[in-house]
């Protein structure tokens, strides 16, 4: 790394920095999604979730859930994805109470 002036960083690596720090940013943001429903995680089925509310496979969602893209770049969930979910779960949560009540 060549020194510029005034001590700043070489033409390009404030760039990159700041890229990685985006990067990171947003597998965090989206790694809060995973935590949020970890007390779920193994009682849904994610791929009926999948398949019913996206028309995706469950690798698909997986993979949003993990923050990274069918590409293995980074790529959670985008807000529009985050309602679908919060809407898919709260039909799922509907769905179990109805059923809980005709017992």
């Amino acid at each position: 790394m060549t020194p510029s002036i005034n001590n700043s960083l070489p033409f390009g690596e404030g760039i990159k920095k700041h890229k990685i720090m985006e990067v990171t940013m947003k597998q965090a943001k989206d790694s809060t999604v995973k935590q949020r429903i970890q007390d779920i995680q193994m009682t849904v089925s994610w791929r009926e979730i999948a398949h019913t509310y996206f028309g995706k496979s469950a690798s698909w969602l997986y993979h949003k859930l993990d923050g990274i893209d069918g590409n293995g770049g980074v790529g959670g969930f985008t807000e529009e994805e985050k309602v679908m979910l919060r809407g898919a779960l709260c039909d799922v949560s509907n769905r179990l109470r109805a059923a809980a009540d005709r017992i």
